[in-house]
C-alpha cells in the first residue's frame, strides 16, 4: 500500500542508509544484514512455491474444481504475484526508502503492492459470501454460486484493485516542494485509502462470518439425528472454519501495517524505519502463509501436494483421482 509517513533524517536500519527524502544502498553489508536478506530471499521462494502448489492443484485435480476453490486459486495467484514481484521489490526498493521518492521504480513497487494487497482483500470478500451461500442457503447454493457468478466476483475483484492502485499512485504528489507530508497524500494515503481498502472489507467479512457462525450452530443443533446431513454439514463448517482461520491470520499480518498506517500521523513521534519495515514484512508474509494454512487443515490438499512433490503426477493420468 502507498503510505505517507514521516521519517527520522537520518537513520542507520539494517541493510540500508536513509534519510528524509532518500535512501542508498551500503558500500558494504554486515553479517546481520546478509542474513537478514537470506531469510527474507527464502521467504520468497517459500511463498512462490508453496502458491504455486495451490494452483496446480486447483487446476489438475478434478475433485478441486469447486466454486470455493476456484476464489481460493485466485486469491493464491495474488499471493504468488507477491512472492515474484513484491517480494524482490521490497528487498531492492524498501517501503521506506520509497516514502519520498517519486521515481519509476517506486511507483511500480508501490502500484504492485497496492494492487495486490487489495486484491487479497477482495479475494477474501468473495470467500466470505461464497461461505455464507454454503452454510445459510445450502439448498441453493450451487443455483447461486456457480462457474459464471465465479468468473464475475473475480473479475471484479482484479479490476477493481487495478483501478484503485492506479487511482492511489497516481495521485501521489510529485511537487518537490512538498518534502513535508502533504495534507492531501496524507488523507488519501493514510485515511481514506486504509478505510475503504481494509476497515470496511473486514468489518464487512467479520460481520458475514459472525452470521455464518450463528446459522451453523443452529443448524449442527438440528440435524443431530440425521447422519448424512450431519456428515454434509460438518464438511461445510470445517471448509468453513478453516477459511476464518485464512481471514485470522490475514488480520494478524496487516493489522499492525495499516493501524499503523493510520495513527503514525497523528502523533508528534518520528517513525523509526526498522518499525516500517517490520509492519510491512509482516503484512507480506500472508502471502507465504495462507498455502501452509491449506496444507494443514485440508486434507485433499496434503495429498495433492504430495503427488505433486513428488512427480507422481507427471507419471499417470490422476486427474479424476478421489483425494483423501
Amino acid at each position: 500500500m502507498v503510505t505517507v509517513v514521516t521519517v527520522n533524517e537520518t537513520l542507520s536500519p539494517f541493510c540500508f542508509e536513509a534519510d528524509a527524502f532518500s535512501s542508498k544502498l551500503p558500500a558494504s553489508y554486515s553479517a546481520g544484514c546478509v542474513i537478514l536478506y537470506g531469510f527474507l530471499a527464502l521467504l520468497s521462494l517459500v511463498t512462490v512455491c508453496g502458491n504455486l502448489l495451490v494452483i496446480i492443484s486447483v487446476i489438475y485435480f478434478k475433485q478441486l474444481h469447486t466454486p470455493t476453490n476456484t476464489l481460493i486459486l485466485s486469491l493464491a495467484v495474488a499471493d504468488l504475484l507477491v512472492g515474484m514481484v513484491i517480494f524482490p521489490l521490497s528487498l531492492c526498493f524498501p517501503l521506506s526508502s520509497c516514502m519520498y521518492n517519486v521515481s519509476l521504480f517506486c511507483k511500480i513497487r508501490d502500484s504492485f503492492d497496492t494492487l495486490l494487497s487489495i486484491c487479497s482483500i477482495m479475494q477474501l470478500c468473495c470467500i466470505s459470501v461464497d461461505r455464507y451461500y454454503a452454510v445459510c442457503w445450502p439448498l441453493t447454493y450451487r443455483s447461486k454460486i456457480n462457474g459464471h457468478v465465479v468468473v464475475v466476483m473475480i473479475s471484479v475483484s482484479w479490476s477493481v484493485s487495478v483501478l484503485i492502485a492506479v487511482s492511489v499512485v497516481t495521485t501521489r504528489s510529485n511537487d518537490d516542494e512538498c518534502k513535508d507530508m502533504c495534507f492531501m497524500d496524507v488523507v488519501m494515503g493514510n485515511f481514506v485509502g486504509p478505510i475503504l481498502s481494509f476497515y470496511l472489507p473486514v468489518v464487512i467479512m467479520l460481520c458475514i462470518y459472525l452470521k455464518i457462525f450463528l446459522v451453523a450452530q443452529r443448524q449442527a443443533r438440528s440435524i443431530q439425528s440425521i447422519k448424512s446431513g450431519a456428515t454434509a454439514s460438518k464438511m461445510e463448517r470445517k471448509a468453513t472454519k478453516t477459511l476464518v482461520i485464512v481471514l485470522g491470520v490475514f488480520l494478524f499480518c496487516w493489522s499492525p501495517f495499516f493501524l499503523f498506517l493510520t495513527f503514525q500521523p497523528l502523533g508528534n513521534n518520528l517513525a523509526p524505519v526498522p518499525v516500517i519495515e517490520t509492519v510491512t514484512w509482516l503484512g507480506l508474509s500472508n502471502s507465504t502463509l495462507n498455502p501452509l494454512i491449506y496444507a494443514f487443515f485440508y486434507h485433499w490438499f496434503r495429498t495433492a501436494f504430495k503427488m505433486i512433490v513428488s512427480g507422481k503426477i507427471l507419471k499417470g493420468d490422476f486427474v479424476n483421482l478421489k483425494l483423501r
